[in-house]
């Protein structure tokens, strides 16, 4: 009788340890009974029947990190440009997430792909490469709804590179040295323009100083001359003495040079000066 006992004991308890599940903390199960959805388990102890009832699938409920592989990306302007990104979504409905796509994480990458093919390509280049924040924020919206049918949510989308490839970067060192160069010709050819501008301006100036010098040594000759006019009409003798005075004055000059001279001096000077004044009083 015991062993009778016994031997339809060991059953039941293949049966109930064969049924028990310990789901650990951070996942739900799918359990399919008969091969149709049952139910989702939830961490802790769970009893399942064996035979009928089987699980299916394991899935995560902690945030997901999906990266983004780096890709080609031609931009409105026909720039080639590489960007890649990491998405950051959690499953929030894990039936849909098992039964509606037969892999979600690929189904998610490729769908934010194509999305980022897509918002770039809507861009000049450009603007693509200074539009992070906007490319990130239209990333998000555009992949949103599908991740929602798939039982996703989308809870972040960060671009992590975005630069122009190998060969647009070339192109672009190339642009950039030739608009320096031009804008060193500009301020050079600038510099030259001022600089002319500014001797011209100058030369102007000395002559119209000069100008006014020689109008002014012209007025006081004048007017020097116009005083000896008055003194000559009123007393003969000034002028003497003045056309003397600078005669003697000449007359030193030239004996103080070095170089070899002749020197023809009249017996009266006197005489000589009133000659020149036009009185022989």
């Amino acid at each position: 009788m015991l062993e009778l006992m016994i031997v339809l004991l060991i059953p039941v308890v293949v049966a109930v340890w064969l049924g028990i599940r310990i789901v650990p903390q951070g996942e739900e199960w799918v359990v399919e009974r008969l091969g149709k959805f049952h139910a989702v388990i939830t961490p802790g102890l769970k009893i399942i029947i064996p035979v009928v009832d089987k699980v299916s699938y394991k899935v995560t409920t902690k945030d997901i990190i999906l990266e983004i592989p780096e890709q080609e990306v031609i931009t409105r302007d026909n720039a080639v440009i590489l960007a890649n990104a990491v998405a950051f979504m959690k499953v929030t409905n894990i039936e849909r997430a098992v039964y509606g796509i037969d892999n979600f994480s690929e189904a998610m990458r490729n769908m934010v792909q194509t999305s980022l093919r897509s918002i770039i390509g809507g861009m000049d280049l450009n603007h693509a490469l200074t539009s992070r924040d906007r490319i990130k924020a239209e990333l998000k919206i555009a992949v949103a709804d599908e991740a929602a049918d798939w039982g996703l949510t989308v809870k972040s989308v960060e671009i992590q590179d975005i630069k122009p490839s190998a060969n647009m970067q070339h192109a672009m060192e190339q642009q950039a040295s030739a608009e320096r160069e031009r804008v060193a010709v500009v301020t050079r050819a600038e510099g030259d323009k001022q600089s002319l501008i500014l001797n011209a301006e100058a030369r102007l100036e000395g002559a119209r100083k000069d100008a006014e010098a020689q109008e002014v040594a012209a007025r006081a000759s004048a007017e020097s001359i116009r005083l000896i006019a008055e003194a000559v009409k009123e007393n003969n003798s000034s002028a003497t003495f003045l056309l003397g005075d600078r005669y003697i004055q000449a007359l030193q000059k030239m004996s103080a040079s070095d170089n070899a001279k002749i020197i023809m001096m009249p017996g009266d000077v006197v005489s000589a000066v009133k000659a020149l004044v036009g009185s022989g009083k």
